[in-house]
Order: C-alpha cells, then structure tokens, then sequence
C-alpha cells in the first residue's frame, strides 16, 4: 500500500528532523522531491565511513534519505527562486528547517508561497518555533535534550544529567512534523493552505507527558532513577548469573509470580513488599533480594521463565544483537540496495517500523546522489533542452 501515492512533497531540510520526517512521507508512497543547496544536505558528509563523507553520499545522509529525488537549486540566485516557484506549483507539501526568517528573507515564506499554491501545506520544523525570544537559535539535539529537561532525568542519580544515546529530540521533532502533515493531507481537496509550525523543544516536553504530568498535577519533581521504572517494582533493569535483563512487573499477580519463578514465594507476604506503594518504598531492598536469588541461572533462562508466567521480560542487547534477532530480521524492517550509486556497494537502511495489511513499508530507490533527478524534475516541470542547457551554463543544474 502506498496511501500517499499521489502526494508531492519539497524536502528543503538538512541533517536530521526534517530528513526523518520526509523519509516517513516517503515510505508511505509520497513523491519526495528533496531540493538541495548546490554543496547539499549537511548529512552528506556526516557518519562514520570517512570516504563516503567525501563522496557527500554520508552515512547519516543515506540513513534517512532512501526513496527520495534530488535537485540542485540555489535559492539566493532569481533562476532558482523561479525555478522553485513552479515547482512549489507542482506540489502538495513543503517541508523545511531553517531558522525561522529565512524562507522570508528569501522571499519564499509561507505567505508568498501560497499565493504560488493555494492547497500549500507548508512544515517548518524548528528548534522553538516560529515565535518566543529563542525563535532565531539554532537547533541542536543536544541542546534540546538539555533544555527539555530529558537530560535532567537520563541516567542515574549519580550519573545524571546525561544525553539519549541517539538524536532523540530531532527524531520526535520530525516524527511529529510527519503527523501533522499527514493529518492535514486527510482533509482532502478541500483544504486550504496550512503553515505548520512544530518546535523540537515542544515536540520533545510532549513525549514526556507521565513525568511532566507528575510535576504539574501531583507536584513531584522528575528525578532520574537510571535504569528502574519509576511506576512499579519490580520494574526496572536486573543482574543475573551472566548479564542484564529487563522485567516489567507492574501489576500485584506479577509480582507475585516474580517471587515464585525466582524461588523466594516468602516475599509475597511480607511487609516490606506487600503492596505497590510498599514495593516503591522499598524497591532496592526488594532488588538486591531478587538479583541474589537471580545469580543461578542465565539472562535466558529467567528470560524464558519469566515470559511463561505472565510477567514481561526481555534480554538487554547490543544494537548489532537487536538487528539479528529474528524478531527485526523477520518483519522486514531492514531494506537491501544493491550497488548503489556514489555509494559503490551494497547497503542496507532501516524501514520506519510500518506494516499495512502484513506489508512492510518501502522505497523501490536508494538514496540520491546530490543533483541525481535534476533534468529529470525539470522535464516535468515542462521545461525544454533550451532552458535546461542554460542552466547548466549557469551552473544551476
């Protein structure tokens, strides 16, 4: 299935949120159409294969931009604001990441563009929005997983503050740009031209909406508790006789469970553990008793034992250990490109996590090299070999 098969969306966007936000609109049929300066997306020359970096056919840029096309425009110079202009009239959806101003110092904002096109749905995906006094900083991951308050409650107490071991906050800025754009589109013909205005920094507080309710409702401040859950016990990371586990016991009969899988059936009458307030008052208590009892035996054996009464639990894996698993292996989650141009070999990409109807949702193309699909957009554009070669003179193709 391909439910935005017939959807044109401008990818103005550089690095991180708005690529992964386009790479979702891409993956659901759209005609992605990622409209570059003339040295390309930054990402192009970002990731740890140091001479794809040099090609700017970077790791980090090939992660998020499978499936897509790829223009050279300079948007400073009038041929490619004119050019821009009609390709803005071709399509359904722009999104970019710039600081805000910058579309409208160029003379391509919202309110100039949708004169070009009345239906426009027009993302701009920012560090803090389009308005507010940081509105002209730029935005970094980091920077917004520190001032979210995500940093404040990562780690443990005496680790804390730490980062997310991935660009957490540019990820679920362009997943909420990806929603929103999508909920405009199922209004349908009707519609009339939107400005989308989605802050990393609002995204990033929205996800955190238990501990962030905590503290404007019941007026707890947000603490970081490492690897326990800050719900339940026993809920949280555990030792056992050859690595780390997860379990998540969150209600009274898995608790009870727990004490009997691990061999101390004692702890559920006793006092200290008796209740689920009484379990979060004494959870390290209840913690290093479990670990102890947990000594003899493997990760997978309590895994295993775990599971098949009832009480979730799962082994801690390494990333190459997640891809291998027959769980991701087996669903399609990992897309194959072969020989891959200005790559030079195969490669393999993450899929977004979709199914539709038991199928995994794809791109049939590898990412672009920079500029791959320019005569190709032009020509559909209607324009001829004559405005095409003067392009190339003015090295704007």
């Amino acid at each position: 299935m391909k439910p935005l098969h017939d959807i044109r969306v401008l990818d103005l966007t550089n690095v991180l949120a708005g690529p992964f936000c386009c790479h979702q609109l891409a993956h659901m049929g759209a005609d992605v159409i990622k409209v570059e300066s003339p040295t390309g997306d930054l990402a192009r020359q970002l990731g740890a294969d140091p001479e794809l970096n040099e090609r700017r056919m970077g790791v980090s840029f090939l992660a998020q931009n499978p499936g897509k096309r790829s223009i050279r425009l300079d948007l400073k110079h009038a041929s490619g604001k004119r050019l821009f202009k009609r390709l803005v009239r071709s399509a359904d959806v722009l999104v970019e990441n710039f600081r805000p101003g910058v579309m409208n110092r160029l003379g391509l904002g919202f309110d100039a563009l949708k004169e070009e096109n009345p239906r426009l749905v027009y993302c701009a995906i920012s560090g803090f929005g389009q308005e507010g006094p940081l509105r002209d900083l730029p935005a970094y991951d980091q920077i917004i997983q520190g001032m979210s308050g995500i940093m404040s409650i990562t780690g443990a107490p005496d680790t804390a503050p730490y980062r997310v071991g991935f660009p957490v906050s540019d990820t679920i800025g362009g997943m909420t740009a990806a929603f929103a754009v999508a909920s405009i589109l199922a209004q349908g013909e009707g519609r009339e031209a939107v400005l989308i205005d989605v802050s990393m920094l609002e995204a990033s507080l929205a996800t955190m909406g238990w501990v962030v309710s905590n503290y404007l409702i019941a007026g707890k401040e947000p603490v970081p508790m490492g690897n326990e859950n800050f719900t339940a016990s026993p809920s949280g990371t555990f030792t056992t006789g050859d690595g780390l586990i997860n379990i998540a016991a969150n209600k009274q009969e898995q608790f009870e469970a727990v004490c009997r899988v691990v061999g101390r059936p004692e702890l559920i009458g006793d006092a200290r553990f008796a209740t689920r307030q009484a379990r979060l008052e004494h959870r390290f208590e209840l913690k290093g008793i479990l670990e102890d009892a947990m000594q003899s035996h493997t990760a997978g054996h309590w895994v295993d034992a775990l599971n098949e009464a009832g009480v979730p639990a799962g082994p801690v894996l390494t990333v190459p250990q997640a891809l291998a698993h027959p769980q991701i292996a087996g669903r399609g989650m990992i897309g194959e490109f072969n020989r891959v141009p200005g790559v030079g070999r195969d490669i393999s990409l993450l899929r977004t996590g979709i199914k539709l109807n038991g199928e995994a949702s794809a791109v049939d193309a590898p990412p672009p090299r920079l500029g791959e699909h320019g005569e190709e957009i032009l020509r559909e554009l209607g324009l001829g070999d004559a405005e095409i070669d003067d392009l190339r003179k003015e090295n704007l193709l």
